[in-house]
């Protein structure tokens, strides 16, 4: 793709893609800047829908008297237009050139635990203060963000900074976008069924999208989480109507999700203005001394995080859960103080690694590095050999290493290997190796910077995307050469996580994305040969099986916390572990196994066991075998 920047022709390519959503893509450009296209109704994510395509056209119209308009006198942190490109005519505005932010994390990374883990605590406090700052800035020169979401908020350091500015709403340029999760019910249409823009974005909108993404970075829930469970008296409420009936996880209807902070955590005072504003409606600039007086610290008795004077989860009684209908036998492997970062288990036998006052450990107690949790590190286990890969490097660790070090290619920031017992593989360069026999062999040609892939016990599955380019391969983890005829559904939207788990002879994808303000799942099952025999789709917030382990996924995805087994699969969900089978091309939710709901919550990984399964929790690991 070529545009025109400065009478200049600009070569875009899909190496060059560093980001994509529903409206359009980005592009590295130079070390400082980068350019945003917006996509064209011919857009293959577009086909066949005549509606997005109209909802394209329009925009594009827009944007050529918006982008010419656009205010300059906007607060450092927004990532504003710096210069237009053009057509090869120069009349057409096709998006913009903008500075390019790296080592930036997008601020949904800091709602979810697993990433948090790695992140002091303090330091989202100071994220929102900084936020605070900008937003206030914003709206006293007269602009509002409207679509004001936790995917166009990127975050550096303590730095948070405002991307999609395009869509910004300003004078005559209303925005007409809105993210379900956030927007404000006040704006919607109350009679709707779901949240139904009815009126023009706000400040006051912009602030309570604020509150919201304070309560979810610090309680890893929104304020319509958990499960709504009326009273026979009480009418149904579908889950996606609850934010216009204030049905919110304060309610004593609404099951509150066990991975959650319980809210007690929160000091009084914030807690209140979170009632005042989810339930009682009120709205104004949220109050500054609030978090300028919020101290958020980790207990060093119990690990979890509060923002009291004392801990509150300490001073509450230890409650031993209550055995339900079935037996289960419940056997404790493994608990620390620290956080196990790590587990896998080959051949009936389970081997993890965990940290624990700055050392990384394997399960025997082998010290293997000395060091602070990071984001971003990945590991994996091959027997007696532990693997860390971090940036593009990847180390062997351990007493036995032989200081192997390898440079390896990324996708955003995650090192791409992955390891079993039988072999290793790794992209590097723009190509698929594994570690043979004879040393580094050569499996196929890969998309550079755009492909992520898993191995299995005997195979191996890869998935790219990058512009109008998208698809997927398997290979053979002892062979050369990858099969990239299979035929995925079609990815559209804003690529929130991929992930995947194995049985002996399929491969379970799990893909989220997010398009229009709305997050989709899919899962599709995939064989060695690379045909699909089995999917599932769903669309958030319908309160369907997928639904539900998609949102278990974007908070934890690596590994892969699902345990699959032949044709079917097992997943940890608040009430008990869940089986889901393959059925005629189908994927259907088969059985609940509720005698497991005391032992298991949606945060727990699930490992194949010697008759039984491991449970993998963030400090503790328990066998549990059913009778």
């Amino acid at each position: 793709m070529d545009v025109y920047i400065q009478h200049k022709k600009v070569r875009l390519t899909p190496q060059q893609l560093i980001g994509q959503g529903g409206e359009a893509e980005v592009y590295r450009w130079s070390r400082q800047r980068a350019v945003k296209v917006f996509k064209p109704p011919s857009h293959p994510d577009f086909a066949h829908q005549l509606e997005a395509q109209q909802a394209a056209q329009w925009r594009l119209a827009q944007h050529q008297q918006k982008l010419r308009q656009f205010p300059h006198n906007l607060p450092a942190r927004v990532i504003a237009p710096q210069d237009l490109a053009y057509d090869h005519r120069g009349q057409q505005i096709l998006g913009y050139a903008m500075p390019r932010l790296d080592q930036a994390e997008l601020l949904l990374r800091y709602s979810q635990r697993s990433f948090r883990q790695t992140v002091a605590p303090q330091r989202v406090i100071d994220i929102f203060r900084d936020l605070h700052q900008t937003l206030t800035q914003l709206h006293q020169v007269g602009v509002v963000i409207g679509d004001f979401n936790d995917l166009n908020v990127l975050v550096k350091g303590t730095e948070a900074y405002l991307i999609d500015a395009d869509s910004f709403q300003f004078r005559a340029f209303p925005c007409q976008m809105f993210t379900a999760r956030f927007v404000d019910p006040l704006r919607c249409d109350p009679q709707a069924t779901q949240l139904q823009l009815q009126q023009p974005h706000t400040p006051d909108s912009d602030w309570y999208a604020f509150t919201v993404m304070l309560m979810q970075c610090l309680l890893f829930v929104d304020p319509y989480g958990g499960v709504y469970k009326p009273r026979r008296e009480d009418p149904p409420v579908p889950q996606a109507a609850r934010p216009l009936h204030r049905l919110t996880v304060f309610h004593p209807a609404v099951r509150y999700p066990k991975p959650a902070l319980p809210y007690q955590a929160l000091p009084d005072a914030l807690l209140h203005h979170f009632h005042q504003v989810f339930e009682q409606d009120w709205r104004g600039p949220f109050p500054q001394p609030l978090l300028a007086s919020l101290v958020w610290q980790t207990c060093p008795s119990c690990g979890r995080e509060h923002g009291r004077a004392h801990c509150p989860h300490c001073a509450q009684p230890q409650v031993t859960p209550i055995a339900k209908p079935g037996h289960v036998q419940v056997t404790p492997v493994f608990q620390t103080a620290g956080l196990i970062v790590y587990a896998s288990q080959s051949q009936g036998q389970l081997r993890w690694v965990y940290w624990e006052a700055g050392t990384f450990y394997r399960e025997d107690g082998t010290p293997l590095l000395q060091g602070d949790r990071l984001p971003h590190l990945r590991w994996r286990i091959q027997g007696d050999r532990t693997w860390l890969g971090y940036d593009q490097q990847l180390v062997e660790l351990g007493a036995s290493a032989k200081g192997h070090r390898q440079t390896v290619d990324r996708y955003g920031a995650v090192p791409q290997f992955d390891g079993g017992d039988r072999t290793r593989c790794w992209l590097a360069q723009g190509y698929l190796w594994r570690q043979g026999d004879l040393g580094p062999a050569i499996v196929g040609e890969v998309l550079a910077g755009q492909t992520q892939f898993w191995l299995g016990p005997t195979f191996g599955l890869g998935f790219y995307r990058a512009g109008q380019l998208q698809g997927a391969f398997v290979f053979d983890i002892q062979k050369s050469g990858l099969n990239d005829q299979v035929p995925l559904l079609p990815v559209t939207g804003q690529l929130l996580q991929a992930s995947c788990c194995f049985s002996t002879g399929l491969a379970w994808l799990f893909l989220t994305t997010q398009e229009q303000g709305q997050r989709h799942d899919t899962c599709q099952v995939i064989s060695a040969q690379g045909q699909v025999v089995a999917t599932a789709t769903s669309h958030q917030p319908e309160a369907t099986w997928l639904t539900q382990l998609g949102k278990t996924l974007t908070a934890r995805h690596d590994p892969c916390p699902f345990c699959a087994v032949d044709d079917f699969l097992l997943a940890a969900t608040d009430d008990g572990i869940v089986r889901i089978q393959i059925q005629s091309g189908q994927l259907t939710h088969n059985r609940t196994f509720p005698e497991t709901e005391p032992y298991v919550d949606a945060s727990c990984q699930l490992l194949a066991g010697p008759q039984g399964l491991w449970v993998v929790r963030y400090r503790q690991i328990d066998h549990l075998q059913l009778h």
